[in-house]
């Protein structure tokens, strides 16, 4: 995790109790769908635009959190994301909700 993300999670984490627990089911659950079986959920896309080719940079539109209760997993919470394919890694770069802010820093 990136140093501005951990500054994103703790911020929102304040407001929504149950970010940790929801991260951690979101990590090993739809991102080990996406990129490790390959299965296409929709719940994540690539951003385009982006100067690099390398890594491949996404954003999960479904992000489950518990503490918005009646969401499901439209909550409204953003996560983007580095996808290392040679290292098989995640790097988390950026959370918000959508609510506060339209689109992710580029």
């Amino acid at each position: 995790m990136l140093p501005d993300f951990m500054k994103d999670f703790k911020k929102l984490k304040k407001n929504y109790p149950t970010l940790k627990q929801d991260l951690e089911v979101f990590v090993n659950n739809q991102l080990k769908l996406s990129h490790k079986l390959n299965i296409e959920n929709s719940g994540t896309v690539q951003i385009s635009g982006i100067s690099i080719s390398e890594p491949k940079i996404y954003k999960a539109r479904k992000f489950a959190c518990k503490s918005l209760k009646g969401r499901g997993s439209f909550s409204g919470i953003r996560v983007i994301y580095a996808y290392f394919e040679d290292d098989d890694r995640i790097e988390l770069i950026e959370m918000y909700f959508k609510g506060n802010k339209e689109n992710e820093d580029r």
